[in-house]
């Protein structure tokens, strides 16, 4: 996909949906689109990241794609490093704290998002990485 044109759609979609507290931009087709607040590992930057997620318990998940490229996105460093985070859902932001699945988790959870988003498989065979998956999971 070309670089400049997502990076165009990513800060037009962020500016709608938090504009919009959710309203616009949130559903893509069958997608839901939640932001994602992150801070940079290496700059303190600050970043909002429009990502595709699933439900999951009380939480949230999304998958680590970046499209199939061959590198992880750079959010998945940041949040590597700095899990506790927060989220916009619907108009709503939400403090979570973040982390990687694994095992029997993970296996279930890549299942549920093929399910109703099967390009994810495309990404997979794209790429020789491991895609990994974040959950999201609410500070009380």
């Amino acid at each position: 996909m070309n670089k400049t044109f997502l990076q165009l759609f990513m800060s037009t979609n962020t500016f709608l949906i938090h504009a919009s507290r959710g309203k616009i931009g949130s559903h893509l087709g069958k997608q839901t689109i939640l932001l994602m607040h992150t801070t940079g590992r290496k700059t303190g930057k600050h970043y909002t990241t429009p990502i595709a997620y699933f439900p999951v318990g009380s939480g949230y998940y999304v998958i680590a794609s970046n499209w199939g490229q061959e590198k992880n996105a750079a959010w998945y460093y940041n949040l590597k490093k700095q899990p506790d985070m927060t989220i916009e859902v619907s108009g709503k932001t939400i403090e979570v704290t973040a982390r990687e699945a694994q095992g029997e988790e993970y296996q279930r959870l890549w299942a549920n998002a093929i399910a109703y988003h099967p390009d994810y498989n495309h990404y997979k065979e794209m790429t020789s990485r491991h895609i990994p998956i974040i959950v999201f999971e609410p500070r009380q």
